[in-house]
């Protein structure tokens, strides 16, 4: 992960209200060149908003928001000559076939690799002869990644990319950002699939309500959930009363298993002396910090106006000034 340059993604305060709905509240994010940084949170907490935001479809309420040191609203071509945008519902031209559609695409993104143009349509497995009518749901997602993809641009910005792509096909997406990390590119990529953002990202944020509540590392991200450790013994298990964060104990014969918060050292040294003949940890899985820090509640309902927008690499000059215009914004 690289720091040099100024900021890829930058917000202050940043707020969206739809009359009585606060859609985002006082965001303050910062993301460098090169990181990889998952956004979650359930449906309507707000991720889909600040991504209109960041793409300079709609208009914040109060709040700032630059990309590459750029006003999102005011500079919005200019921003776009830098990113590119998949979403998880593909609008195209059923009349182009898949290869037309990358050539216009690229047209308007305004630069290609096509060496990894072809790489990539290999990888997943499309075949560019077809028409888009003809492609499925998952196809017409691959078409739009490589579109992205291929320019090579300096921030992916990715919403539910991988939607209706099977898990080999998430598996070549992985690649895809690894590779995309590795050339220093930036990736905001906001998904569902959390074992997806724990592979990829080096930052997590949690957004609640439109409140971003945790930003970290998985690492920094672990004291939302507790440690499970699985321990056997050769004789009676120790009691565990009264040590310091331990949880949730059961005994199954001569197996224990409990949650730890915390350190642990205080547990290992009440088994340290009772006959322990194997021990395993584990640490919470993302989806494990995710429903520890929801506690398993639904989100609430999806803020209005804040539907995906359309997934397209074309520069947010006409694209945002329609949606824009369309919504009244």
């Amino acid at each position: 992960m690289s720091s040099v340059g100024p900021p890829v993604i930058e917000t202050v305060g940043l707020t969206k209200r739809y009359r009585d709905t606060d859609a985002l509240v006082d965001l303050d994010l910062v993301v460098s060149p090169g990181e990889v940084v998952g956004y979650l949170g359930p449906n309507g907490a707000g991720k889909t908003t600040t991504i209109r935001l960041l793409l300079g479809l709609i208009r914040a309420t109060s709040g700032s928001a630059r990309l590459f040191g750029l006003d999102c609203r005011r500079d919005v071509v200019a921003v776009h000559r830098h990113l590119a945008y998949v979403g998880g519902e593909t609008s195209l031209w059923p009349g182009l076939t898949g290869a037309e559609t990358l050539h216009l695409l690229g047209r308007v993104q305004g630069s290609v690799d096509v060496g990894y143009r072809d790489v990539l349509t290999e990888r997943f497995s499309l075949d560019p002869t077809m028409k888009v009518r003809a492609y499925s749901k998952g196809n017409r997602q691959k078409l739009v990644l490589i579109s992205a993809l291929m320019a090579r641009p300096d921030l992916l910005v990715l919403d539910e990319p991988t939607a209706g792509l099977d898990p080999l096909m998430e598996r070549a997406f992985r690649l895809c950002v690894a590779e995309a990390r590795d050339r220093g590119q930036t990736v905001f990529l906001s998904s569902h699939i959390l074992s997806e953002v724990e592979a990829l990202c080096d930052r997590v944020g949690i957004l609640r309500e439109g409140r971003l509540v945790e930003l970290g590392t998985m690492a920094e991200l672990r004291h939302l959930s507790a440690r499970t450790v699985e321990a056997t013994f050769d004789g009676p298990v120790p009691a565990l009363d009264g040590v310091p964060g331990v949880s949730s104990v059961v005994v199954d014969g001569h197996v224990l298993h409990c949650d730890v918060r915390g350190p642990v050292g205080p547990l290992l040294q009440a088994l340290a002396g009772a006959g322990v003949t194997g021990l395993l940890s584990r640490e919470p899985s993302l989806e494990e910090l995710f429903l520890a820090r929801y506690g398993g509640a639904a989100g609430p309902p999806a803020s209005p106006g804040t539907p995906s927008p359309p997934s397209s690499t074309a520069s947010a000059e006409t694209t945002g000034s329609r949606v824009a215009d369309r919504r009244g914004d």
